[in-house]
């Protein structure tokens, strides 16, 4: 079985210690993470165990013949081949493989003796069967299938390589690692720039893949689908979870809580020590004490605890008020040509409410986006902002144009509010800016800090419709979780687009699909998040495969129209009710705050008109309960019609 093993491996960069003493085992069939705050190292210890790095001390085994395929999380550029010839590399050593099996074939022309012709006849053999194992013979239909799976369609096959951009590119190396079929593979990030189908399609790939596999990604629900164990490197050392990624994190939770109060308190001793030294340095009669005081905390044997997780608190400026309806859009339409990607989009959206824009690759959702942000101003029907509002626009390439001398953190502070301006630091941490990050110049940013900053730039304005292409790009976990806390908490209104299944799922209130078949082009909107819709769509797709050929093909097209717009009245009615019911949630709470009022309580008339109010209120409550329940019910019947 092959196997990889690392025991007691150490690297520094300088006076920082990386690696201490770290050991780490894979082999066929694992499945592992390796977790830890950004900068700990995880991708110097993936280079290691690809070999592209040496360590300064320990041992690292690995069994004769064990094929090690490394993704690195960025920088890779193909050119000079088409798309299909470089997929083909990944087939290099089988090719070299065939050339040494006609080598043998010309010896064995020229063997005089039976016992080398014994020889020569089985080394030929051997590699027959190495070659027959790989795939090799059959390589067209499966780099076809990697390369479809990855989101690349079938007139990209003739592309040349260089003309795909950097994502593509990323996803051009995925598919090679992948075609390699190695023992052990190493993915870096492998999820950055993969769509939610891209993903889905690598989840199911990784599920049958018999080689030993170690992630490093920043999608919890990717990771606790793939993992079975979990590598956090903490301040170089490195240890192992038994479980997926929440299962670790859970563990990880239990054992740092006795750590955080001892790093509390010794964070509060620091505090009180570093005041008295401020207070006494400079007074001859305490010079003494002070310098006691300075030696203890340099003695101090400091606690720290995993940047990754430490809680971090933040909140961003409150949205200007705005009107009830915060946008409407009317016979929404758009082309690239003959390619049609918007058609007759209608749609009204209501402050507070987070619409999450679903669909493949290529249905048009950046370009909704755009449309809605005002990038785009060539397109059909009208786009109406309610009153009050004002929009702001994330997209991947929103950071091109940041440039400069000026630091990151001066760059931050000069569109603080000033309110804010002592919580910089913490806000920057929160989108990985730590220590001496905040004074690199923008200048030297790379691609992703670059958006992480206009990201945080962008929240820190006051506006009230905030519209995000794939905001949690870039982002490690715990920035995700920070990110998603205040946008759950945000009073305004959000349309995003994301790859993130959790984020997805947590964030959303409604679902907008886009989506073509046969180049029909079709919108659908879903008054639930994104788990509800793709519980929606599952049932559609359970009822019509299971519907016999006959039936669906007398399927009238106006009794389909007539189930779809039953389907929406009740959606919209649903919506309706559970609006209303939050409203009187609401209200219960205030009055039920009123009550608590010794004003209220300690008098008999204010407290009886009070819980009357309560009395009917709850009264409402069951009565709304009743007309969501029999909604349900009622669209179920119309779901499972055929």
């Amino acid at each position: 079985m092959a196997f990889v093993q690392f025991s007691k491996v150490s690297i520094a960069f300088g006076d920082r210690d990386i690696l201490k003493d770290a050991s780490l085992n894979l082999a066929a069939g694992s499945r592992a993470a390796l977790a830890g705050a950004n900068g700990a190292g995880k991708s110097t210890l993936m280079k290691i165990i690809a070999g592209e790095i040496q360590a300064d001390s320990g041992e690292r085994a690995v069994q004769k013949g064990c094929r090690i395929s490394y993704l690195p999380q960025s920088g890779v550029v193909h050119r000079g081949r088409t798309l299909r010839e470089e997929a083909e590399t990944a087939y290099r050593d089988i090719f070299l493989l065939i050339a040494k099996m006609e080598e043998l074939g010309r010896d064995l022309e020229n063997a005089d003796d039976s016992k080398r012709t014994k020889l020569l006849l089985e080394e030929h053999q051997r590699i027959q069967e190495e070659i027959e194992k790989s795939g090799f013979y059959h390589r067209d239909a499966v780099i076809s299938q990697v390369l479809s799976g990855l989101g690349f369609s079938a007139a990209d096959m003739d592309r040349e390589a260089g003309e795909f951009s950097g994502g593509w590119q990323m996803r051009i190396a995925l598919a090679k690692v992948l075609l390699e079929n190695p023992d052990i593979m190493l993915l870096d990030e492998p999820t950055n720039y993969l769509d939610i189908e891209a993903r889905s399609w690598l989840e199911s790939w990784l599920a049958s893949y018999p080689g030993g596999c170690l992630l490093v990604s920043h999608d919890r629900f990717f990771l606790d689908l793939c993992v079975r164990e979990v590598y956090e490197i903490f301040q170089g050392n490195v240890k192992r979870y038994v479980g997926n990624y929440s299962s670790y994190e859970k563990s990880r939770a239990m054992e740092l809580e006795s750590l955080v109060k001892r790093y509390n308190a010794q964070q509060e001793e620091i505090e009180k020590t570093e005041a008295l030294i401020r207070r006494f340095r400079y007074k001859a009669s305490k010079a003494a004490f002070a310098q006691d005081l300075i030696k203890r905390l340099e003695k101090m044997e400091r606690i720290e605890i995993p940047e990754n997780l430490k809680k971090i608190n933040i909140s961003f400026p409150a949205p200007p008020h705005s009107g009830r309806v915060a946008l409407t859009l009317e016979g929404l339409g758009k082309s690239y040509g003959q390619r049609r990607v918007l058609s007759a989009l209608d749609l009204d959206l209501e402050k507070k409410e987070k619409l999450l824009v679903a669909g493949p690759n290529g249905a048009g959702k950046s370009t909704l986006l755009r449309i809605i942000a005002g990038e785009d101003s060539i397109y059909e029907g009208s786009v109406k902002f309610g009153a009050g509002i004002s929009v702001g626009y994330f997209s991947q390439d929103a950071a091109e144009n940041l440039s400069g001398s000026q630091t990151v953190e001066q760059y931050i502070e000069a569109s603080t509010p000033t309110h804010l301006i002592p919580r910089v630091r913490s806000l920057l941490g929160a989108f990985l800016f730590r220590g001496d990050d905040v004074f690199k110049s923008l200048s030297v940013l790379s691609g992703g800090e670059k958006s992480r900053l206009a990201m945080l730039r962008m929240l820190l304005r006051p506006i009230n419709l905030l519209v995000l292409d794939e905001p949690t790009n870039h982002l490690d976990i715990q920035s995700k979780d920070i990110l998603l806390d205040c946008l759950r908490a945000f009073e305004g209104t959000i349309i995003f687009v994301s790859h993130d299944r959790g984020f997805m799922e947590a964030l959303s209130t409604k679902t907008l699909e886009l989506s073509y078949d046969n180049d029909k082009y079709r919108h659908r909107l879903f008054y639930g998040n994104y788990a509800y819709y793709l519980d929606r769509v599952t049932g559609e797709t359970a009822m019509d495969n299971t519907a016999p050929p006959a039936q669906k093909s007398s399927d009238s097209r106006e009794q389909e129209k007539l189930r779809q717009a039953g389907i929406r009245r009740l959606e919209r009615r649903e919506a309706e009710i559970l609006k209303a019911m939050e409203e009187l949630e609401a209200e219960k709470i205030k009055l039920e705050g009123e009550l608590a009022l010794p004003e209220v309580y300690s008098c008999g008339e204010k407290a009886r008109v009070v819980k009357l109010e309560l009395d009917k209120i709850t009264a409402n409550m069951e009565a709304k309960s009743k007309e969501w329940e029999a909604a349900v019910e009622e669209m179920s019947q119309f779901v499972s019609c055929p």
